[in-house]
């Protein structure tokens, strides 16, 4: 059985952060937080996560956070066992902490998030295919077929190779991703 982890909201996170008593831990990827991040929010991605990431700040509350809140409550269990003595989750994530009209940077010259790139390229191909099916040739629909089975492979087995791909494009190669 999966664990939830306890939510506190923005405003309460934000009043103990200022105490010095919460540490905030972004769980988004590096991409995601080049974009947009709390300030005096500390990343560390949940796909490289490791429990000796913490050592310096166990005495204080732990608060994970992502975009929304699903993604941290969907790996409890693994956030949980980072071996804090208080852990919870941001309600809402950063789109609530922004609601509440807290503080964050943002830096709009950052590429999208790979993930934003991949369904833009996705759905373009897509629907290029598709169109191109009805106006030009049948065999375009193969490539809205061959792009359907990629992000099939993708949400099966957590490799996408059109995120590889996004990766490697000279946009994405700004510093510090």
């Amino acid at each position: 059985m999966t664990k939830t982890i306890a939510a506190i909201n923005a405003t309460d996170l934000h009043r103990l952060m200022n105490e010095g008593q919460a540490l905030l831990i972004d769980i988004r990827e590096p991409d995601e937080h080049a974009r947009e991040h709390i300030v005096g929010a500390r990343l560390a991605p949940l796909t490289s996560l490791q429990t000796k990431d913490f050592a310096d700040g166990r005495a204080k509350i732990a608060v994970f956070h992502c975009r929304s809140g699903n993604r941290t409550q969907v790996n409890a269990d693994k956030l949980q066992a980072c071996g804090f003595a208080q852990t919870y989750c941001l309600e809402g994530g950063i789109e609530a902490w922004k609601a509440a009209g807290l503080p964050v940077r943002s830096n709009s010259k950052a590429p999208l998030e790979i993930m934003r790139q991949v369904q833009i390229a996705a759905g373009s191909l897509i629907l290029a295919g598709a169109g191109l099916g009805a106006t030009a040739h049948p065999a375009f629909y193969g490539l809205a077929a061959f792009v359907g089975a990629g992000l099939l492979f993708a949400g099966a087995t957590g490799w996408c190779g059109m995120a590889m791909l996004l990766k490697a494009m000279p946009w994405n190669k700004s510093p510090g991703l």
